[in-house]
C-alpha cells in the first residue's frame, strides 16, 4: 500500500519541491521534509500532515535520523545563487546525501536535474547538474534522474526571467542565444513524471530527459509570452553581449540577481532538448503540454494569486546563502520601537501589516522605499522588484520587497529580515496586542546589529529619515486598521 511507503523530500521549502509535497500527499504517500529551518514551512497549508526532520545535506550527522525508515528520497537540493562554488557545493552536498541514504537502506533517489548535451561544451551550470546525478550514484542508491531545460511555471526562475523583459521591454536587445533551441516543460508535467516515477521500478537506475511538446528558441518564448499578454514586442539581436553584460541587464530590469542569472546564461548557448524518448515511453499516460498552454497556465495561477511556491522561496539573496539567523537580544543591538493604540481588533490590525509591500507599497513616502530599492540593486542587492508571493497572506519564508518573512505569529507578529546590503543585520517587526478596553496595542520594532564602525555610521547618518518613514508607516497602518485615537 502506498501509505505504507515513507517518501522524504529534501528542498521543501524551493520552488519544486514545495509544489510536489502536495502532490505525493494526494497520491497517497506517507512524506517527511527535510529542512535546515523548520520555521520556513510555517503557512504550508500541509504541513499537518507531514513529518518534519531539522538537518543539512551538508551536515552528515543529521541526516540519518532524517533518512529512517524512508523508502524513497527526493533529490531537489541546488546551491545556484551560494556564491561561486556552487559546483563544489552541489557535489559535496549530494555524496553526503547518498551516502545516509545508503546507509539508511533507502531504496532510491529521486533526482532533478538539467538537460543538456555532455559532449556539446556544457556550461559550468549544465555540467554541475550532470555530476550532481553521477555523485549521488557513487554510493550505490539506484537513482532516476530527471534532466528538464526551462520549466515554465508561476514564479519559476527562468519563467520569470523571460516574464519581466517581456513585461517590461517593448524593444528588447538581445544576445546571439536567444535563437538557440530549448524545450520547455511546464512544471505541472515535472511533477506528474517525478510522482509516477515511485510506481516505475524500471525507471530506476536511468537518466531520463523529460520536455514540453514543442522545441522552439528563446526568441519564440518570448514573443509566445508577449502574444499570449497581448504585448507587441520587437527583438534585435547583437553578436557581441557576454553573460556578465547580459547578467547585469539582467539583474537591473528583473527580479533576479546578477549572482544568480549569470550561470543561467552562460547556459543558453547550450542547446537544451530530449534527444531520447525513454520517459514518454515508461510513462505513457503523462501528456507534455506545449508551451503556449503552459503559459495560459502559469498565467492563470498570477491573476487568481494561486502561486504555490516561488524561486525566491529558496535562502538566497545578495548576502549570499546563509544559513537562517534569528533575531536574538545581543549587546551592540540598536533597537528603535514606536507604539500607537488602534481602534481595532487585533486581527484586523494583524491584517493591515501582513499586506504591506508589493503593489500596494508602503502606506508613507512610498517613493523612498523605490529609491532605496534602486541604490540596491544598482550595488548588486535584491532590490524592491521580488514584491511578494501572494498579496494578501504570508508565510514564514516568503519574500516581501527586499525583506524575508522570518516569522509569522497569526493575528499577533510578523517579522521581516533585511536581505538590501547594510552594513550589518536588520530587522522589522510588527505586533498586535489586544487590549482590555477592546482596543489594540500597535507595536513597530526596528533592529539593527552594525557591522563595525561603518554600521553605525549607516544607522545615524539615514535615522532622521528612517525616523521620518518609519513614523508615517505605522501611521499609516494604524489608519488602515482603524480610526486614530
Amino acid at each position: 500500500m502506498r501509505d505504507s511507503k515513507l517518501i522524504l523530500v529534501t528542498g521543501a521549502t524551493g520552488y519544486v519541491g514545495g509544489r510536489l509535497v502536495p502532490r505525493l500527499l494526494a497520491a497517497g504517500y506517507r512524506v517527511r521534509c527535510l529542512v535546515r529551518d523548520p520555521g520556513r514551512l510555517q503557512g504550508r497549508p500541509w504541513l499537518n500532515q507531514v513529518e518534519v526532520a531539522t538537518g543539512d545535506v551538508l551536515q552528515p550527522e543529521g541526516l540519518a535520523p532524517a533518512m529512517h525508515g524512508v523508502q524513497v528520497v527526493y533529490y531537489l537540493v541546488h546551491s545556484l545563487g551560494g556564491g561561486s562554488d556552487f559546483s563544489e557545493r552541489d557535489l559535496r552536498a549530494a555524496r553526503i546525501c547518498a551516502f545516509a541514504a545508503k546507509q539508511a537502506g533507502v531504496d532510491r533517489i529521486i533526482y532533478l536535474g538539467g538537460l543538456g548535451d555532455p559532449e556539446a561544451g556544457l556550461s559550468r551550470h549544465l555540467q554541475s547538474r550532470h555530476e550532481t546525478g553521477a555523485a549521488l550514484a557513487e554510493a550505490g542508491v539506484p537513482v532516476t534522474e530527471f534532466r528538464a531545460a526551462v520549466i515554465v511555471g508561476s514564479g519559476s526562475l527562468s519563467f520569470e526571467m523571460i516574464r519581466y523583459l517581456t513585461e517590461r521591454l517593448p524593444v528588447m536587445v538581445c544576445p546571439k542565444w536567444v535563437f538557440t533551441r530549448i524545450q520547455p516543460i511546464a512544471i505541472r508535467n515535472v511533477l506528474d513524471y517525478l510522482v509516477a516515477a515511485l510506481d516505475c521500478p524500471a525507471s530506476a537506475g536511468l537518466v531520463l530527459e523529460i520536455g514540453g511538446r514543442d522545441v522552439i528558441t528563446y526568441s519564440a518564448m518570448m514573443t509566445g509570452y508577449a502574444q499570449a499578454r497581448g504585448l507587441k514586442r520587437h527583438l534585435l539581436a547583437v553578436p557581441v553581449l557576454t553573460p556578465r553584460l547580459s547578467s547585469y541587464w539582467v539583474h537591473l530590469v528583473t527580479p533576479i540577481p546578477a549572482n544568480i542569472a549569470q550561470p543561467l546564461i552562460k547556459g543558453l548557448g547550450n542547446e537544451v532538448i530530449v534527444r531520447q524518448a525513454t520517459a514518454l515511453k515508461l510513462f505513457p499516460l503523462i501528456e507534455p503540454l506545449d508551451y503556449e498552454t503552459a503559459v495560459r497556465l502559469a498565467l492563470e495561477k498570477l491573476e487568481t494569486h494561486g502561486v504555490e511556491t516561488s524561486w525566491t522561496d529558496a535562502l538566497t539573496s545578495s548576502q549570499g546563502e546563509k544559513t537562517p539567523v534569528s533575531l536574538t537580544s545581543s549587546e551592540g543591538m540598536i533597537i528603535e520601537r514606536r507604539q500607537k493604540m488602534v481602534s481595532a481588533a487585533a486581527s484586523e490590525v494583524f491584517q493591515s501589516f501582513t499586506r504591506l509591500g508589493g503593489k500596494r507599497g508602503w502606506l508613507y513616502l512610498n517613493w523612498t522605499w523605490q529609491v532605496r530599492g534602486m541604490v540596491d540593486r544598482l550595488f548588486g542587492g535584491v532590490g524592491m522588484r521580488r514584491g511578494r508571493r501572494d498579496p494578501d497572506n504570508l508565510r514564514a519564508g516568503d519574500t516581501l520587497d527586499f525583506w524575508r518573512v522570518e516569522t509569522v505569529e497569526p493575528d499577533r507578529l510578523v517579522r521581516l529580515r533585511a536581505e538590501m546590503k547594510v552594513p550589518g543585520r536588520a530587522w522589522l517587526e510588527f505586533q498586535a496586542r489586544p487590549q482590555d478596553n477592546g482596543q489594540t496595542l500597535l507595536t513597530q520594532t526596528a533592529f539593527f546589529e552594525p557591522k563595525g564602525l561603518c554600521g553605525l555610521l549607516y544607522w545615524y547618518a539615514l535615522y532622521p529619515v528612517h525616523a521620518l518613514i518609519f513614523g508615517g508607516l505605522i501611521q499609516g497602518v494604524a489608519e488602515l486598521s482603524g480610526p486614530k485615537r
